[in-house]
Formats: structure tokens, sequence, C-alpha cells
């Protein structure tokens, strides 16, 4: 009896470590002071030094039961940049620009070709947020996973000038707030997408006319959109972001109100903005109610910014810059801590 028989094969773990790591180089930042396959990950902060007062932030995430769709339809190279995306959206809600990437992959048996894709997405989304991939793990479970499936979580490490941060508390009645497009669902809510769609390779197959030609499958496993540039277009810019919002699990009511000040409301616009076609699509075949669309989806934006009425226009075109989608889609207002739909 050996490892191997015992399930976890050492020299795949080796394999798929020399596969991926053609997909770590080009994450690198001259920062980066250790190789991959060491016992940790070092990066310079040498560089902070410019800053008054250098405060680090983080987040963490993984990418939730979206990873059934990649399982069914045997597509793994996107659902890295959602796994990213989860954790540096976050990162730049709070003003901090990414500096680098760590992530988790267990599974039940180590392909690595399959972990080498996974790790390519993981790789694209640390090129597009500007993180270093510095590091990771890849556990091989026997028995705690089935041979052909995996999880996938990261963690994520920026920093930014104290008195830089987004913290909401300058946010004011008659703010303006400013959405950014989102690609479609994300990475959040896949849980009652899966009791909505049958979740088979037949049906995900399906080319819809409805979804623009792509399949269902593909509209569905479309990647998380990664904000880190447009946020830095919008400071660069000269605009002050007063709040940010991250619309994730809990939808525009429960992440909405967490960038606002005691005594102030969100009034949103439902038609100030293209909702994409797949939320009318699961609304209509789950039968769910509309205030529970908005209450678990980001129905279309998937990042919020409060900001001056004058600078409203401005943060606008300054997202139109960076490639993204911007809409001017509702305002602050006095009253209860909480979202109203119009």
């Amino acid at each position: 009896m050996d490892y191997k028989n015992a399930g976890v094969d050492i020299e795949a773990g080796y394999k798929a470590v020399e596969l991926m790591k053609k997909h770590i180089a080009g994450t690198m930042r001259n920062e980066v002071l250790t190789d991959i396959g060491g016992f940790s990950g070092a990066f310079s902060i040498d560089a902070c030094k410019t800053m008054e007062e250098p405060t680090l932030v983080s987040g963490t995430d993984g990418v939730g039961t979206k990873l059934k769709l990649a399982f069914e339809m045997d597509k793994h190279d996107t659902i890295g940049i959602d796994c990213v995306a989860m954790c540096v959206n976050d990162i730049a809600c709070a003003g901090g620009e990414p500096l680098f990437f760590l992530d988790y992959i267990a599974c039940g048996k180590n392909e690595p070709e399959k972990i080498a894709s996974i790790v390519s997405g993981v790789a694209e989304g640390c090129k597009q947020s500007g993180a270093a991939l510095i590091g990771g793990e890849t556990a091989e479970m026997p028995g705690f996973y089935p041979v052909d499936e995996y999880d996938l979580a990261g963690f994520a490490v920026g920093i930014v000038d104290r008195k830089r941060m987004i913290t909401g508390k300058s946010v004011k009645p008659g703010d303006v707030l400013v959405g950014i497009a989102s690609s479609g669902i994300h990475s959040n809510g896949y849980s009652l997408v899966r009791k909505v769609f049958e979740i088979s390779r037949k049906n995900l197959d399906r080319r819809l006319e409805s979804l623009g030609g792509q399949s269902l499958g593909e509209t569905l496993l479309t990647p998380t959109v990664i904000y880190v540039k447009a946020l830095r277009t919008i400071r660069e810019g000269g605009v002050t972001i007063k709040g940010c919002s991250h619309i994730t699990g809990g939808g525009f009511y429960e992440n909405i109100p967490r960038m606002l000040p005691e005594g102030t409301g969100a009034q949103i616009r439902t038609d100030s903005y293209e909702i994409p076609p797949v939320f009318a699509m699961l609304q209509q075949e789950g039968k769910i109610a509309r205030d529970m669309m908005y209450n678990t989806y980001n129905m279309g934006i998937g990042m919020i910014l409060a900001v001056d009425a004058a600078d409203a226009d401005q943060t606008v075109a300054l997202i139109e810059k960076s490639g993204q989608k911007g809409y001017l889609v509702g305002e602050v207002v006095s009253g209860e801590k909480e979202v109203t739909l119009l």
C-alpha cells in the first residue's frame, strides 16, 4: 500500500504545478520576491513608502455552486476569473489596489490538465486586476470530493493610503448613484439558478435567440466583471468616490445600504439601465417575484458608486473610458437606510 493507492497522486501534483507555471508567470509584478513552488510567497512593500499611511485591505471568497455548471460543461478555464473577481472587487470597494492573490483548489482527483486550466482562469483574473499570483494550494482529497469535482477559493491583499479609503461616511442626500454594468449573473444565486434551469449538458447547450445566440451554459458561465480598472480610472480622473457597493449575494437590498450612513437611503430607477436578458428568463421560468430577484441578483449592475452630483456625468464618462458601461441609476435621499426601487 502507498499514498497513490490511497487516492493521492503526488506525481500528478508535481505535473500540475509545472503546467500552471506558464500561466502564473504572466501575473508577476516587480515586488514579487519568490518563485512558485516555495513554502510561501514574498512581496515587497517598499513602493508603499510614498503613502502617508499605507493600509492593507484584504478579501477572500469562493465561486459557490456556479462550479456545478463548470463540471457539467467540462469547462474550467474561466471559473478562476470569478474567484479572483469576488475577492479583488471587494478590495476595490474600499479604494484599494490589489497587490497579490493566492488560490486554493480542493479536488477528489488531481488531473493536472484540469488543474492547470482552472489556474489559467485565476491567472487571467489576476492580470485583469493587476494582482500577482504568488502562491496557492492544490489539495487532493479522495473520499471527500467526487473524483470529477473540486472547490475553488481565493484570498487577495491590496493597499490604499488611509486618507483615500472609500468608507461611505461622507455620503449625503443629493449624491448621485452611478452603476457599472455586470456581465450577467456573476457568481451569486446559483443555487436558485440550478433549481430553475435543468442542469444537464443537453439543456445547457441550447442556443437561444433571447440570449443573443449564446447557449444557456455559456451565458450562465460568463465570468464576473473585474472592476479594479474602472475604479482606478475614476480616481485618476479626479473624482472622489464617496461610497461603493459590490452587488453580490443579497442583491440591491442588502449591499447598497452597506455604503450608506445612518439617516440616508437609496432610490434606484430600475428603468435607467439595460438589464441582461438572462434575468428576465430566470424570473419568468422560475416564477420569481421581482423583489426576490433584486434581493438575490445584481440585475445587470455589478458595482454602485455614490458621487457628488456635480461629478456624476464625468464618472460615467470615466467608466466608459475604462472599457466598462456606466449608468446614472439613482440618488441618495434622507430617510431609513434602505433601498427603494422606482
